[in-house]
């Protein structure tokens, strides 16, 4: 078989065409994006292991099995990633959390003076913590999550990176232990798992771990349990930043505001769709569990 037949037949099958160039330079030894390889190669004829690699993948993403578990990898913030079924698949409306932490380090804060902290919370993968510490050079960082396996993922992520991150395994700041007992951290952000337990968009992330998307009945448990605990550990003047869904930014900014927050506000993705959520502890240091 010929790399355009392979593709053809992809075709057939109903597969979109940049996951089947994605699964098919995959087999190939080929990077992801080096879509011109294709076109160049058309009429190159591929092994009989490669055939039979590409013919399962297919298989695989046909039956909905995401691209990026299927090749193990996906590119965040202009870095690539290993994924694996225990993390979350990176996104593009995730970028708007990343580049509003980096104006928040650039903004209120000298980054230029002392080393900045920066938590983040339910890290998955490192995607959001590793793309922040390339950004930000003089910025010592903190990741958390409940899952060991996950974990050792953004490990190897931030090994893969030549960058040193504190990992540490628990629940949200639980995981901290007694390392960060005392308000600490200039930035603390997070993606939660923020899906209600009966929405239907969960027959769509099925292969996705279920304890990064669910977060109670109306999908606020995970916001809820940070911002009751989030004033024994952010400095006066911290940020903390949430990406959430597409429809719970104003129960948001209501909840950062009963609780004192200020400059509380809300931004949006590419899309326009609101994405992310945050304030500002006061200087005075006054914010309510």
């Amino acid at each position: 078989m010929q790399i355009y037949q392979a593709l053809d037949w992809a075709k057939s099958l109903g597969i979109e065409a940049i996951d089947r160039q994605i699964l098919l330079l995959h087999c190939l030894g080929q990077p992801t994006h080096n879509k011109a390889f294709l076109i160049s190669h058309d009429l190159d004829a591929l092994t009989l292991e490669q055939e039979s690699n590409y013919s399962q993948l297919i298989k695989r993403c046909s039956a909905g099995e995401p691209v990026s578990y299927l090749t193990g990898s996906k590119e965040f913030y202009g870095l690539d990633f290993k994924v694996t079924p225990a993390t979350l698949i990176p996104r593009p409306d995730t970028e708007t959390l990343v580049n509003w932490a980096l104006d928040c380090m650039s903004g209120d804060l000298d980054i230029s003076s002392s080393p900045r902290k920066i938590l983040d919370l339910g890290t998955g993968s490192g995607c959001i913590a590793i793309s922040l510490g390339k950004s930000i050079t003089n910025a010592q960082v903190w990741a958390t999550d409940l899952s060991e396996i996950a974990l050792e993922v953004a490990r190897e992520n931030a090994a893969t990176h030549r960058l040193k991150i504190h990992f540490c395994q628990g629940s949200w700041f639980d995981a901290l232990g007694k390392e960060q007992s005392s308000p600490s951290f200039d930035l603390i952000v997070s993606n939660p798992p923020y899906i209600a337990e009966l929405d239907p968009h969960l027959a769509d992330l099925a292969f996705e771990p279920k304890s990064a998307l669910v977060s109670g009945e109306a999908g606020l448990d995970a916001f809820k349990k940070i911002l009751s605990t989030t004033h024994q550990h952010l400095k006066p003047g911290g940020w903390l930043l949430f990406e959430h869904g597409y429809d719970q930014g104003a129960t948001l900014r209501a909840l950062f505001e009963q609780l004192g927050f200020e400059s509380v506000q809300s931004r949006s993705d590419l899309a326009g769709i609101c994405r992310c959520t945050g304030g500002k502890r006061p200087k005075n240091g006054i914010i309510e569990p």
